[in-house]
């Protein structure tokens, strides 16, 4: 589904120039969560933007579905965004003077499509995430969970091929973290929907099926969970952010 390809990032001027991503390549199977870890400066959120498309490679391809995405042009980028990537924000970006329906269909609005049409994908995803009930709310009417819920099938409501989040949990506190990943999961388990979220914390990484960790902005090692349990899977995600050395007080 997503085929990463020896891409590489650089920043800075010609006589002083940052190497953020050295050579990266990966795939990322159709159903996957994948969870990308590193220190501050390991290059992860570069790797997430790349993807995006909202920062651009230096050298190599990324692939979505066959199409090479690296090298969109402008006219395409916003239509490519809306239609094929999902976002999950730290702070769920709703709009506070339209409903949650309204926020949750608001990418489909823009693309023109049928209203009957959006109000019934919006309906199927927002039962799927148990929210249909409060569709005529606005955020500041719901609590914070419900907005997670509402900006989570914001995401997924088009049926985006890829749903990014970059640290999803950074500004929550344990409770909405928890809240949050366990939406993910089962955004991924029951929806199937294919999952890449950057994170410095190993209990976010642990609700995973697969990590990628990076250092210096190369891919430094990965985990795939397989049959072992969440518990057990964060344990191993930690030796090896142990292994990656310097300050761990920056990925843990």
């Amino acid at each position: 589904m997503l085929q990463v390809k020896a891409i590489e990032k650089y920043y800075g001027s010609k006589n002083n120039v940052t190497k953020a991503l050295d050579r990266i390549s990966f795939e990322v199977k159709e159903g996957e969560f994948i969870a990308i870890m590193g220190a501050s400066g390991s290059g992860k959120t570069t790797l997430l933007n790349c993807i995006s498309t909202i920062d651009t490679v230096s050298a190599g391809h990324i692939l979505l579905n066959g199409e090479d995405i690296s090298n969109l042009p402008p006219a395409k980028l916003a239509s490519f965004r809306r239609e094929k990537l999902g976002f999950v924000f730290q702070d769920f970006n709703l709009l506070d003077t339209l409903t949650l329906e309204e926020n949750i269909g608001l990418a489909l609005t823009i693309n023109h499509r049928n209203p009957h049409q959006v109000r019934d994908m919006v309906q199927d995803v927002a039962m799927r995430l148990k929210i249909d009930d409060i569709l005529d709310k606005f955020p500041y009417q719901v609590s914070g969970g419900q907005k997670q819920r509402a900006a989570c099938a914001r995401a997924m409501v088009a049926g985006q091929s890829l749903i990014l989040a970059d640290e999803p949990t950074g500004a929550l506190d344990s409770k909405a973290s928890k809240n949050l990943l366990e939406i993910l999961s089962r955004m991924n388990q029951s929806c199937h929907a294919t999952i890449l979220m950057v994170t410095h914390d190993a209990y976010s990484a642990s609700y995973a099926t697969r990590v990628l960790f990076l250092k210096d902005g190369r891919l430094f090692n990965e985990l795939i969970r397989g049959d072992r349990t969440r518990a057990v899977f964060y344990h191993e995600i930690l030796d090896v952010l142990g292994l990656l050395g310097g300050d761990i007080s920056d990925v843990i």
